[in-house]
């Protein structure tokens, strides 16, 4: 098995694969990790840290094609490796690639791997790591550059359906689900759907979620839209302009990062197209989609626009269509004619979903989730 983990600066991205190979190794999976950047940097000690892409193109490009055929050789020694590098860099050279086509085609990765986070995320690592040289509108950028660049790398080298995006998250929930992309392709693929913005302030409500994402994860390998989820800044962005203030903060305690309100304003649009662009696309890398519909507290369906987007996407794209109806009116033709089937409950539609083998079980008899 041949992986290759791309991504923007910013993502943390090698401490995230390291999880990955610690959780493989715990689960009887030998994985080897390559990381091109460190690689760089042993083969040319004179390059102070952070600024191997001050170097002129030539000798980072000579530079990049010795580390890959170091990889390469390992890749002979070792059953499953995972490389991790960048698509893109957008740096003094301007937008330039991270990659040699025919050195990537010879490592010819069974998959591809866009990794993703927030972009309030991304600004308090640069900040934290002294890459101060950059707007939001910037990383939103380098994000749709790196997605787009790893995705016509993968379909160039193998085709078309060997491309995943995936965001980092906030816990080893990713890492396994990649863990399991990996070596359990028999594990089926879920987008799970569910209301997000509109139910902020319903404590009630954002606990059933939770635990519907929660237990979702535990069946299937799951592409959670909540783990990249960017709207709130929109909301904040617009607050902050109305009260005059030039800055906001936000992110945990620990890791409070300080935004620009002009700039959050500006990318206002940025994070709605991508949002769109972005979910219709996790949506195309899935088997099936499971939605919850919760019921509000004036009994309404907490039916969302995005949610009935994403569900008659998922449907015109030939995808299983599994709704979870918790509210006492019937739903509507428009969630009716669309599904697969409707549920009633999270436990039905598990129980429904084990009844019919849709979870996977390893040879070993035991579940894996």
């Amino acid at each position: 098995m041949r992986v290759v983990v791309a991504g923007q600066v910013g993502l943390d991205k090698k401490a995230f694969v390291s999880r990955v190979a610690a959780l493989a190794t715990k689960q009887g999976f030998d994985m080897a990790v390559s990381n091109v950047g460190d690689m760089m940097y042993a083969e040319a000690p004179d390059v102070m840290p952070g600024r191997i892409l001050d170097l002129p193109l030539s000798r980072l490009n000579s530079l990049r094609r010795s580390v890959f055929k170091d990889v390469l050789a390992a890749c002979r020694n070792q059953p499953n490796v995972l490389v991790n590098t960048h698509a893109t860099f957008r740096w003094r050279h301007g937008l330039f690639s991270a990659f040699d086509h025919d050195l990537m085609g010879e490592l010819n990765a069974d998959l591809y791997i866009v990794m993703v986070d927030n972009v309030d995320r991304i600004h308090y690592r640069l900040v934290r790591d002294g890459h101060l040289d950059h707007t939001l509108k910037d990383i939103m950028v380098w994000r749709e550059e790196e997605i787009l660049a790893t995705e016509l790398l993968s379909q160039i080298v193998s085709g078309h359906g060997c491309c995943y995006i995936m965001a980092i998250g906030t816990d080893d929930t990713t890492a396994q689900a990649v863990v399991d992309l990996l070596f359990r392709p028999k594990k089926k693929k879920a987008y799970i759907s569910f209301p997000m913005s509109h139910v902020v302030n319903m404590p009630d409500l954002l606990t059933e979620i939770d635990c519907f994402r929660r237990e979702l994860k535990r069946c299937f390998t799951c592409f959670d839209p909540g783990d990249l989820e960017e709207k709130y800044l929109a909301t904040m962005a617009l607050h902050a302009a109305t009260e005059g203030l030039r800055t906001v903060e936000t992110g945990p305690p620990e890791q409070k990062v300080s935004l620009d309100t002009a700039q959050l304003v500006d990318i206002i649009p940025d994070i709605d197209g991508q949002i769109y662009a972005r979910d219709f696309k996790l949506i195309d890398q899935a088997d099936m989609i499971v939605s919850l519909v919760p019921a509000l507290d004036d009994g309404r369906p907490g039916l969302s626009s995005g949610v009935e987007r994403e569900l008659q996407h998922a449907h015109e794209a030939t995808r299983e269509v599994f709704v979870i109806w918790k509210p006492q009116a019937e739903p509507s033709p428009f969630v009716t004619e669309t599904a697969t089937k409707v549920f009633n409950s999270t436990h039905e539609a598990i129980q429904y979903f084990h009844d019919n083998d849709y979870i996977f079980t390893e040879p070993s008899g035991t579940l894996f989730g």
